[in-house]
């Protein structure tokens, strides 16, 4: 066996590392991670032929290091999500939201999309509760270049379904046949309405907005206090009052001297006139 398939990263590597991350994306890695930093990474030094992690930060520092260190924060972002997770939000925005609108446009905002399928999903509420000539709207933001590819593609493993309903299959996705099988396609007419774009969280988000809602879910969780609060501060400048905040359902912004006005768990409304 190529002894870099087994190779551990040095202390020294791993905090350039995580350096990197922290700068790169807010997120502290944990020395806790080190064993998953090596096994995410070990691909590039096979890549790159080199003997360990000390030369491949060495790679990461010279010249033509900044490609790289961004393959490093694509291969380090967690990205575990799949369609209609927690679906109370879902109905929320269908139910006690969209009936509020009329027949104004309704903007929302993605901000941690992944690799598609919350942004699809919030695309198929809004084009079955308004219509496919409805006057609405989808940004779908995320750190990953990796990941942003694969949102737009829009093809998935039919085993990641357990949570669409059945009519919303059958309207919005294409079953794949041959080489395909067991592969779904999110319809063409759907994915032309939701805009894919790169984006830190910890960035101002300039030239983007204002939005009516926001889903920012099960993403908080990776940062610390003063981080959290910071990228939610970020994120509501790009929010109208009274507009809509989604967290995760594990995700709190308790104690956060922030302008929302929490509806019930990981709801919230930006206070203001809507």
């Amino acid at each position: 066996m190529n002894a870099v398939l087994t190779q551990a990263i040095s202390q020294e590597a791993f905090l350039q590392i995580q350096q990197l991350f922290h700068r790169a994306s807010g997120i502290l890695l944990p020395s806790s991670k080190m064993p998953l930093v090596a096994s995410r990474l070990r691909c590039r030094l096979v890549l790159h032929q080199l003997p360990d992690f000390d030369a491949y930060c060495r790679l990461l520092h010279g010249r033509d290091g900044q490609e790289e260190a961004r393959i490093v924060v694509d291969l380090l972002t967690t990205n575990e999500t799949y369609f209609f997770r927690e679906p109370v939000h879902f109905n929320h925005l269908a139910e006690q939201v969209l009936p509020t609108f009329g027949s104004r446009e309704v903007k929302v905002w993605c901000a941690a999309s992944s690799s598609g399928e919350e942004p699809y999903s919030i695309a198929m509420t809004l084009d079955k509760q308004l219509g496919a000539d409805g006057r609405w709207s989808v940004l779908a933001t995320d750190l990953s270049r990796r990941m942003l590819e694969r949102a737009r593609r829009g093809v998935y493993a039919m085993a990641r379904l357990d949570n669409m309903p059945p009519d919303v299959l059958r309207n919005y996705c294409l079953r794949g046949t041959g080489q395909y099988q067991g592969m779904l396609r999110v319809a063409p007419g759907l994915r032309e309405r939701v805009q894919f774009a790169e984006h830190n969280l910890t960035h101002r988000p300039e030239g983007m907005g204002p939005f009516d809602v926001i889903f920012m879910r099960n993403v908080l969780i990776y940062f610390d206090v003063k981080t959290k609060e910071r990228i939610v501060s970020l994120a509501l400048q790009a929010l109208r009052p009274g507009g809509w905040l989604y967290v995760g359902r594990s995700e709190t912004l308790y104690g956060m001297d922030l302008p929302l006005d929490n509806l019930q768990p990981s709801i919230y409304r930006k206070s203001g006139a809507a």
